[in-house]
């Protein structure tokens, strides 16, 4: 895979089992848009330093902040005063709120609106509203009563054939479904069946917009991840639309000089570590290891240390990824394993040339990270990272194992291995510490070991899935699929995409079940961090015919580069 300009580059695939042993061009970090040649001297110019007053038609900081205050507030009035007067607006402008993901005025203010306006709608019983509401305040309130969504014989109400808004958000209710919650499960049919139905009778401008629901429902997307199609939304409307509009856009620049000075900071460290250098058939490809960390942790830009840090850890598990898939010998990836199960300075001296580097600075990473924890917290979790790193380590060593004896295990084995195989462990574990929890307190690491085991297990089905979408896998990939068809022998590969698609279906319900039980307030943005987690999957994985991400691409760009006027 030759390196050519533009963020694409970025985003390619993991090697598959296939892959193991076999050579490849690293892919370089690509941080200007135009051209390959350009990237190292871009990176300053382009990431460092960026702020209000840096970017043309920006205006002071001052006055930025001022405007920025102002709209908050104006927006908060609005809530406040249609929540008294027009409840069913109110949950068209809480529903708005939500997908702009403006900070300041979602969490806090929409907890202490839910009760009034919930009990107001709940007046108005229209078919969209009501399901509106189902879906708007699922965050915010204990109470989860699904009967809301049917009439008194126990069925969706017929005139909601023609309502596209209340199919619609029917559709976006039922994403929010437990195991067992049958309601839901035929609102999810019954509304997406209908919609699909109507799209031909829609203009563009509809057909886009249910399209999109369709294939990104809010609640499995992350909403400023993907503002650029909400902003297209609000384009032409007045009220409180463009002011809604003009906050999410300042938002969104304040966001930008947080990010990109973030990234210049990894891209340093990354730099001075040296390693994309000592390992020249490893993925180099820092911007897709820092979307990971800012998608994660993308709703509070006051989190700049976890993020980086997570950045970090990231691009350790890519890294070491790629020495088991496509760098070392059975022989030297046992060894490598022994070493880090040791976690000793002394082991660098058994391992080969190549990997002395990459353990060493994995050891003082990791230890660095839990030094600032301990600052931070008053305590120090490396036993339970050096853990997390070990059991990465040793199921790489048994998926290399596995490849190496041409023998493919089940499915079922397959998958809990793989679950440890995504990283999701590691990451999830260092953020976990990384956010003050598992010190003493009411929350151990134990009470989200399910949370975690549920977005390792849609991540490593959405990597699979993507992976099986590759024409030039040899018909030994090692994926999922590939491992279930094994099983079931005369299984087609249709049949097959479709037991994995209702298997990321069904853990997408335990998710749902573990975050609403997840109640304690210190464990709110652990939960949130790993829903989005699971909600970035597709978007990491959703290859097109050239192996690329376009639609990641996208949004990536416009997080971080975009310069639309809010004025």
């Amino acid at each position: 895979m030759a390196s050519c300009g533009g963020l694409s580059n970025l985003f390619l695939p993991r090697p598959g089992f296939a892959n193991i042993g076999k050579t490849y061009e690293p892919v370089h970090l690509i941080l200007s848009i135009s051209s390959a040649r350009k990237h190292k001297r871009a990176v300053n110019a382009t990431l460092g330093g960026v702020t209000p007053t840096t970017i043309s038609g920006w205006p002071t900081q001052e006055k930025f902040v001022t405007e920025y205050e102002q709209k908050i507030e104006e927006i908060r009035q609005v809530l406040q005063s249609n929540g008294e007067d027009d409840p069913s607006e109110s949950l068209f402008l809480v529903d708005a709120i939500q997908r702009s993901d403006s900070a300041p005025i979602t969490s806090r203010r929409l907890k202490q609106f839910s009760g009034n306006v919930m009990w107001l709608a709940a007046l108005a019983h229209t078919d969209t509203t009501v399901s509106m509401m189902f879906h708007s305040f699922s965050d915010y309130c204990d109470n989860r009563d699904t009967t809301c969504l049917q009439d008194k014989d126990g069925r969706f109400r017929r005139n909601l054939l023609q309502d596209i808004r209340g199919l619609m958000e029917l559709y976006e209710a039922a994403q929010l479904s437990f195991q067992g919650e049958h309601i839901l499960d035929e609102a999810a049919s019954f509304s997406s069946h209908r919609l699909r139905e109507c799209l031909p009778e829609m203009d563009n401008d509809l057909s886009r917009m249910i399209t999109g629901k369709l294939k990104y429902p809010y609640h499995k997307t992350i909403a400023k991840l993907t503002r650029k199609d909400f902003l297209q939304d609000l384009e032409g409307i007045n009220g409180w639309g463009k002011t809604l509009r003009e906050l999410t856009l300042m938002d969104l620049r304040k966001g930008q000089s947080v990010y990109q000075g973030e990234l210049a900071q990894v891209s340093k460290w990354w730099n001075e570590l040296g390693l994309a250098k000592e390992i020249k058939l490893a993925r180099n490809q820092l911007l897709k290891w820092y979307t990971w960390s800012m998608s994660i942790l993308i709703d509070d830009f006051s989190l700049s240390l976890q993020r980086m840090e997570l950045t970090k850890a990231i691009a350790f598990v890519y890294l070491i990824d790629d020495i088991f898939d496509v760098v070392g010998t059975l022989d030297e990836l046992t060894i490598f394993t022994e070493a880090v199960n040791k976690w000793d300075y002394a082991a660098i001296d058994t391992l080969p040339d190549y990997m002395k580097m990459c353990y060493r600075a994995l050891l003082d990473t990791t230890n660095g990270i839990g030094h600032e924890i301990y600052k931070r917290h008053g305590y120090d979790p490396i036993d339970s990272l050096k853990t997390s790193w070990e059991r990465l380590c040793d199921a790489y060593l048994t998926e290399a194992k596995w490849f190496a004896s041409g023998d493919l295990p089940t499915a079922a084995k397959y998958l809990e291995n793989g679950k440890v195989t995504t990283g999701a462990y590691v990451v999830l574990v260092h953020l976990f510490f990384l956010s003050g929890l598992g010190n003493g307190g009411g929350i151990r690491l134990t009470d989200v070991s399910q949370l975690v085991s549920s977005v390792a297990t849609i991540l490593r089905l959405w990597d699979d899935l993507g992976s099986a979408k590759d024409e030039h896998q040899d018909g030994r990939d090692g994926s999922y699929m590939e491992c279930y068809r094994n099983d079931h022998r005369g299984l087609s590969r249709a049949q097959a995409r479709d037991h994995v698609t209702d298997t990321i279906a069904s853990e997408w319900k335990i998710l749902n079940k573990e975050c609403f039980c997840l109640n304690d307030f210190s464990t709110s943005y652990f939960r949130r961090a790993a829903l989005n987690a699971a909600r970035i999957v597709p978007l990491m994985y959703s290859y097109d015919e050239k192996q690329q991400l376009p639609v990641l691409e996208e949004h990536v760009k416009f997080i971080l580069f975009n310069q639309t006027n809010y004025d």
